[in-house]
């Protein structure tokens, strides 16, 4: 495993473990399995772990897997503070002694303002007393870093920086978004003030690895430089030395083995001409076929129609970028054969889900040309039967 820096000089492994997607059994995580791959990346030298307040039983499943393996100061545990919840420092001590009881802890090593979008948001914080608040836990050791998740713009990501004596950032990067959100002109400025920039969503929610166009996959295949377009993406973001740590939301051991064999040996600087050539040109033929920008981070989730956003905006894209047939059969068995159904077209227009997306998507007209494209006369009336004669 290769390591960056912190501010500190606290080396961080390049490799970090996004805890957002441990694979689910029913409504719960699948503990047993989320161990074994958890537990596999941390043998093999992966030292910091992302997780969130908001992420549904993944504190609680990494706080078990933590005691029960005696590892806990081996790791840097990351968490947020959902700011948007927060009316006042009472509520911000509230939900961060929460977060110490889940992860079965007495501090977190990186701690962030979750989806901090502007200053105006921080400044009101501030105004709360939450810099005071955040000041009393780094003297007492319960925070020993403090920073932010970023999902808008550079002019206000740079505004943020300016704005308070962080100590890391974290910002939605890759090959796909490189111009866009923080894009490379805020990595550049996070790393010109000597701040760690961790990267989340580096494979784009694994678009970028299982739905690519068929020319992007065959372009990948011809190079001997990448074995997979995983390895692709994160070597594409290694390639750059101002990224400190690349998360990346690991769900099965062969995910787990694959990114660690690549982040053995993913030196900055590695990537030449043909190189570059090859992801303007993987990026070219993603661009060609895309409908929606969705990640499937799940923020916009739950919707109060019971509509599934992320699923109905990856089918879309899915039947455009590996052909008509494909998307149509995972759509129907994901939103109509259920005994709630959960189609694009139940959306009522009430708008929360778009206050809630990072990427600002324009979700409801989003939805409304997913409905034209996929909700054809065959999946009206197999919705039809399953909700008449109860076929689930």
């Amino acid at each position: 495993m290769l390591y960056r820096e912190d501010r500190k000089g606290e080396p961080l492994s390049i490799l970090g473990y996004g805890c957002m997607r441990f694979t689910k059994k029913g409504s719960e995580i699948d503990l047993d399995k989320a161990e074994q791959e958890l537990m596999y990346a941390i043998r093999h030298g992966v030292n910091y772990l992302d997780t969130a307040y908001v992420y549904p039983g993944s504190e609680e499943a990494v706080g078990k897997i933590l005691a029960k393996n005696n590892c806990r100061s081996q790791v840097h545990l990351a968490t947020k503070l959902p700011h948007y919840l927060i009316k006042s420092v009472a509520g911000a001590q509230k939900r961060f002694a929460e977060e110490l009881s889940r992860l079965q802890t007495d501090y977190i090593d990186y701690y962030l303002m979750h989806m901090l979008n502007d200053v105006k948001t921080w400044e009101r914080l501030a105004g709360l007393g939450l810099a005071d608040w955040i000041a009393r836990k780094k003297e007492a050791g319960q925070i020993r870093n403090i920073g932010f998740s970023y999902h808008g713009n550079p002019g206000n990501f740079k505004a943020l920086l300016d704005a308070y004596d962080w100590d890391f950032c974290q910002i939605q990067y890759n090959y796909l978004d490189e111009q866009s959100q923080a894009g490379r002109e805020g990595l550049e400025y996070a790393a010109k003030k000597g701040l760690p920039v961790i990267i989340m969503e580096p494979l784009r929610g694994g678009r970028l690895v299982s739905h690519l166009p068929q020319e992007a996959k065959e372009l990948i295949a011809k190079d001997s430089t990448f074995a997979s377009p995983a390895e692709l993406g994160l070597r594409w973001l290694w390639n750059q030395p101002q990224v400190t740590v690349v998360l990346s939301g690991m769900n099965s051991l062969e995910m787990v083995q694959e990114n660690i064999r690549t982040a053995e040996t993913a030196q900055a600087g590695c990537f030449g001409e043909a190189q570059h050539t090859l992801v303007e040109q993987v990026r070219e033929q993603i661009q060609k076929y895309m409908k929606v920008g969705c990640t499937g981070c799940g923020y916009c989730m739950p919707c109060p129609n019971k509509v599934d956003i992320p699923m109905a905006f990856h089918c879309y894209n899915v039947k455009y970028s590996e052909g008509k047939g494909s998307g149509m059969w995972e759509y129907v068995q994901s939103t109509a054969m259920r005994r709630e159904t959960s189609s694009a077209s139940q959306c009522i227009g009430c708008g929360k889900c778009e206050r809630l997306c990072p990427q600002g998507i324009p979700i409801r007209e989003k939805l409304k040309e997913a409905v034209r494209e996929l909700e054809t006369p065959k999946y009206r009336a197999i919705k039809w039967a399953v909700k008449t004669f109860h076929i689930y």
